[in-house]
């Protein structure tokens, strides 16, 4: 009965690691980071409440707990009792805490004793409360605090002011009658002084803030939260047992174990030059699992003359990663920027319009049903709305239920950019991304659990605390997410930070793939080279060839007195071979690990006889 309120609210509480070691000096520290995050599900249909709960007991595996409650009268307590916040909960009144700007800062109390800041009477954004701190540079923060605000709904957003100007830590919807959880995070060029503030554009509103917490790791602190996720997340247990050919126990046993393929997805876009270059084609289908075409599949290459679909080119890709076991993502029904729409479009009327529209995505979508894993529905819609301005605003939610009556099978995408990649754009925040969201759910007929998140993640530098405070909120929905076109602007530290990108996002619980946005060009890549054109690597295409194996598990091992051997491997496809210094005979068997679907661990039993 909770889960069909209106006010209905799900928190996902997401506990994967409960310590995470590492050694400083001669002493042993511990220091977990919690995932979790809350997000407002009003929105949502009970059955997709059930549906969410169903995946919640399934993943129990990773000690995933699932709350659902309603809209929180009062905030939950501080992340990190407030890391290095003082008075985070403002239960000394505002002691720590000053005005910021030019406005007037107060306690208040809830009728449930709870205490909190306000801030009124602003006449600047920025106006608000603020506490002054010392950062350091070799730090990574991780932000969170509860907001609310005193009428309608606003977007707020956490600021911290240093020596070298200002920085985005995070920003959330917040509402009147309802505390919003605000997650971010940031790193500081230099160490000194900073200040954190609060800030919203509306100045009629007052800005509510309570259990603010500021948390500083290390980076081998944020490493190991990696290492044990990728343990959890992407591992399975395997138990090899060895005997002969009467069943008796073989201690001393060879097991060399081969990954052949690895389970989770890991792609780079292509273009139509893969088609007529082999030594591209080797180069590509020796790495990758999932591919995206860059332009072939967009309305304005497969009807560059109105009514004229032509499909050919397409169709010979979509060929080709058949013939070589490539997942495709359909990329993209509409992209909503004027500026790549056919020529033709900015011409018609809005009835020729929506006739137009219509055509491509019935066309489009029969063409290739069944055939690709996703689709991306509508493209960067948070920035650009050029369709629904002209055909209203229910236009992508139309698409999207439109895209899943033709095609069932695949997962229908919202994809954006900037909403891991830069705190500072509002406007794809993962709050607004889930706002809209909303929007795409609520159209009648639109089945929530076929809506993927795609974040698109063209990256200027590696933000890695925001990136993992966003994905964080995001995965609080339950829904599919991937890295759907992973770039890095051109500087010094562009491989640096490439991999930094690609670790955190593989070692997200909640990512389910990541392709990258690298598609090989004669004249010249989009942002980022992995190959030169002779398809040698240059330094990016090292670190892609270097985390490719890293994801992968090869070894040798020697079964113990019980003639068993235990390891951990990644999900994947296996061949184990066993050979024994007393016989002259080998056995070879394969196997595949997969995510365990209850709170045990994966373990795979292998019994090898014939030796």
């Amino acid at each position: 009965k909770v889960w069909a309120k209106p006010w209905a609210q799900l928190w996902i509480k997401q506990s994967y690691f409960n310590v995470y070691p590492f050694v400083t000096g001669n002493t042993v520290e511990a220091l977990s980071y919690d995932y979790s995050a809350t997000i407002e599900a009003s929105f949502l249909q009970p059955r997709f409440l059930l549906l969410l709960y169903s995946q919640c007991r399934k993943q129990n595996r990773l000690n995933l707990i699932c709350h659902f409650l309603q809209c929180l009268a009062e905030p939950l307590k501080p992340q990190y009792e407030g890391g290095i916040i003082n008075n985070p909960e403002f239960n000394n009144g505002l002691v720590g805490w000053s005005i910021f700007g030019h406005g007037k800062i107060e306690k208040r109390n809830s009728k449930e004793g709870n205490t909190f800041a306000v801030a009124h009477t602003r006449y600047n954004p920025y106006d608000s409360f603020s506490q002054k701190l010392y950062m350091q540079k070799e730090k990574i923060y991780t932000l969170s605090a509860w907001i609310q605000v005193s009428e309608g709904k606003e977007l707020v957003s956490v600021k911290v002011k240093t020596r070298k100007g200002y920085r985005t830590a995070g920003t959330v919807f917040a509402e009147s009658g309802c505390w919003s959880m605000l997650k971010g995070g940031l790193t500081v060029d230099s160490s000194g002084p900073a200040e954190i503030y609060f800030e919203s554009n509306n100045t009629r509103v007052e800005i509510w803030a309570d259990n603010v917490s500021l948390q500083p790791f290390t980076k081998e602190q944020w490493r190991s939260h990696q290492d044990q996720s990728i343990e959890k997340a992407r591992k399975g247990k395997v138990k090899i047992q060895v005997v002969d050919s009467q069943g008796k126990i073989l201690a001393g046993a060879k097991v060399s174990i081969r990954q052949n393929s690895a389970s989770f997805p890991f792609g780079s876009a292509i273009n139509k030059e893969i088609l007529t270059n082999q030594a591209y084609q080797n180069w590509f289908t020796s790495r990758f699992t999932v591919t995206v075409f860059v332009n072939e599949m967009k309305w304005y290459s497969t009807e560059n003359t109105r009514g004229k679909d032509d499909y050919s080119v397409s169709d010979a890709m979509v060929k080709f990663a058949k013939q070589h076991d490539i997942a495709v993502r359909g990329h993209n029904i509409f992209w909503d920027d004027e500026r790549y729409q056919p020529w033709w479009v900015k011409s018609l009327t809005t009835d020729q319009l929506r006739r137009a529209a219509e055509h491509r995505a019935n066309s489009v979508v029969i063409k290739y049903a069944g055939q690709l894993i996703h689709w991306d529905v509508v493209n960067e819609n948070l920035h650009w709305s050029f369709l629904e301005d002209k055909l209203g605003k229910n236009f992508s939610a139309a698409v999207f239920k439109n895209t899943h009556r033709l095609d069932r099978k695949a997962t229908l995408f919202l994809n954006e950019y900037n909403t891991i990649e830069e705190s500072g754009d509002a406007k794809a925040a993962p709050s607004v991304y889930l706002q809209k969201l909303r929007e795409i759910q609520s159209y009648q007929g639109n089945p929530a659990q076929v809506i993927g998140i795609g974040l698109e993640g063209h990256f200027r530098i590696a933000n890695i605390p925001y990136m993992r405070a966003g994905i964080d909120t995001l995965a609080a929905t339950g829904m599919p997410i991937w890295l759907t076109e992973v770039s890095v602007d051109q500087s010094p530290n562009q491989v640096q930070y490439l991999e930094e990108i690609l670790r955190e996002a593989h070692s997200h619980p909640a990512v389910q793939g990541i392709v990258l946005w690298t598609a090989w060009h004669p004249g010249k890549c989009y942002k980022l080279c992995l190959t030169d054109n002779n398809f040698r690597n240059l330094p990016a295409g090292d670190v892609v060839d270097k985390l490719i194996q890293e994801w992968k598990t090869h070894g040798v091992g020697i079964t113990d007195s019980n003639g068993i051997f235990e390891t951990s491997l990644f999900h994947g496809d296996y061949n184990v071979t066993i050979s024994h210094p007393m016989t002259n005979s080998s056995s070879a068997q394969s196997f595949k690990v997969a995510a365990a679907e209850s709170s045990q661990e994966t373990t795979l039993h292998v019994q090898i006889s014939n030796i």
